[in-house]
């Protein structure tokens, strides 16, 4: 069975997330096949952003209650091999040069909130909902931490990680995990237009925007703005920027 599908299409790389019937729950064999999915879209010359979207009514509901049954009854190789595995695709999302946009309906808790988490962008349904139950069935939401305490700060982090509730989609664009809450009404279209507006930037603009905004993380505020003069200067001297600055002169011109 195929856990996944990817496809591509004006300039936007697609994975969706493709057992449902299983709530798209996150193994080792789909987090195996979403690492190189992305691994083939940043090589792809022609993709400018990735999206990760779902098949069925949730996003992701985490990890398959086999499977935790399976490790919680066998050697701690298991879970490790399984751990490392989703921890590969997470450090990926951030090292990739090409934005990731996570699309979530429905929920997306434990494994699949990391994942979103993990992403640059997210849009949610307004009807999504986002959590890291991990606590209350004995274990830790231990790969989420990195990216949901940069995300949403120390004390956030930590109300939500150690009471494992679920969040609206509306309370999780309050505290930072999510970008932006989309009605469903419009959600299609929204979500459509926001990918597009994305994909018809400037390639390299998208990726030393992200770069340097990762890299701020292991910077002090004087080294973050030395850092950010190199990347401008970098910037302005690409064939994109010239071009950028000939369309602002026809522009005006016109």
């Amino acid at each position: 069975m195929t856990s996944i599908r990817a496809s591509r299409a004006n300039g936007i790389g697609r994975i969706a997330l493709a057992t449902p019937g299983r709530g798209n729950a996150i193994d080792r064999a789909m987090a195996d096949a979403l690492f190189e999915a992305l691994t083939a879209l940043e090589r792809d010359p022609q993709v400018r952003l990735i999206a990760i979207e779902a098949d069925g009514d949730d996003f992701s509901t985490g990890v398959d209650v086999l499977l935790l049954t399976a490790q919680a009854e066998g050697s701690p190789d298991a879970a490790r091999e399984e751990s490392e595995a989703l921890g590969r695709v997470i450090l990926a999302l951030r090292a990739l040069m090409k934005p990731v946009v996570a699309v979530v309906r429905g929920r997306a808790v434990g494994t699949g909130a990391a994942l979103a988490t993990a992403c640059d962008v997210v849009l949610a349904h307004e009807a999504a909902e986002f959590g890291f139950p991990e606590v209350r069935h004995g274990a830790v939401a231990a790969l989420a931490m990195p990216v949901l305490r940069r995300s949403v700060g120390e004390k956030s982090a930590a109300e939500l990680l150690l009471s494992g509730r679920v969040l609206s989609a509306e309370e999780a664009e309050r505290v930072g995990l999510v970008s932006r809450v989309v009605p469903a009404a419009t959600f299609e279209e929204e979500v459509e237009g926001a990918l597009l507006g994305i994909a018809r930037s400037s390639a390299t603009a998208l990726a030393l925007s992200k770069w340097l905004l990762y890299k701020l993380d292991t910077l002090s505020l004087e080294d973050g703005v030395a850092a950010g003069v190199v990347t401008t200067v970098e910037a302005r001297g690409t064939d994109d920027f010239r071009a950028g600055v000939q369309r602002l002169l026809d522009e005006a011109g016109g």
